[in-house]
């Protein structure tokens, strides 16, 4: 790479795209660590301010993290999650040829509080299944996940079926059809319990999803609240005018 200095594009920005092609093009792979501001400063005789301002736009970009003593570090590459459609976790992991696991923390029937059974559409105190799982793609912590079933609606749930998969149990089995969910999606930090289920820093970014999913005659089918790990997961949307 030559930094041309006389180029109308910024040499920080010159530099950025280096490091960026270097890792779409594997040349760079996940946890290789990255020549320090100081090398490429005197590398390509550039301010080492310019260096830092390429480096922390990729970090800000997710494709580059720090370790304070150690270095700068390339990323695992995110998983790119589509808002339109409606899968479950596992059908996704699936898709994308990873092999996608539960750890299950909490399976419970609980009385629903108020806020529960207006979402799901049942009285307070009515029962409800209480799941908390950690779900893994290639045994790789991705999401801390809630949910909340009506016992009532959802008949027959176990454990071994939370650990397969519920949607599959829910449409194969009991013969409904879900059909759509709301999300609503918010950026968040990991709390130090939810940094340590995840393998994360206390304080790591965090998006946390909350989606209500319904059946084909509007009945409220499930509550969940999911908590995904900033460095693992983007999604996107296709909007057309």
């Amino acid at each position: 790479m030559i930094i041309n200095k006389n180029s109308p594009l910024p040499i920080y920005y010159q530099l950025e795209s280096h490091i960026k092609g270097l890792i779409e093009q594997g040349a760079l792979s996940p946890g290789d660590t990255i020549p320090s501001e100081r090398e490429y400063a005197e590398t390509y005789q550039i301010s080492r301010m310019t260096v830092r301002q390429a480096i922390n736009s990729l970090v800000n970009e997710g494709l580059l993290y720090r370790k304070k003593g150690s270095g700068t570090f390339v990323s695992e590459r995110k998983i790119e999650q589509p808002l339109q459609g409606l899968t479950s976790f596992t059908e996704d992991m699936k898709k994308r040829g990873m092999s996608p696991s539960s750890s299950l923390l909490q399976f419970e029937v609980v009385p629903a509080t108020s806020f529960i059974a207006n979402q799901l559409g049942i009285r307070d105190g009515d029962s409800v299944y209480e799941i908390k799982r950690i779900r893994l793609a290639d045994n790789v912590p991705m999401a801390l996940e809630t949910n909340y079933l009506s016992e009532s609606l959802v008949k027959g749930l176990s454990e071994e079926i939370v650990q397969a998969s519920i949607y599959s149990y829910i449409e194969e089995n009991l013969g409904f059809q879900i059909t759509r969910a709301d999300q609503l999606i918010e950026a968040t930090k990991a709390s130090k319990e939810e940094a340590k289920l995840l393998q994360i820093p206390k304080d790591h970014p965090m998006l946390f999803i909350q989606r209500n999913t319904y059946l084909s005659d509007g009945t409220p089918l499930e509550l969940v609240f999911s908590r995904y790990r900033g460095d693992r997961y983007k999604f996107f949307v296709e909007m057309e005018r």
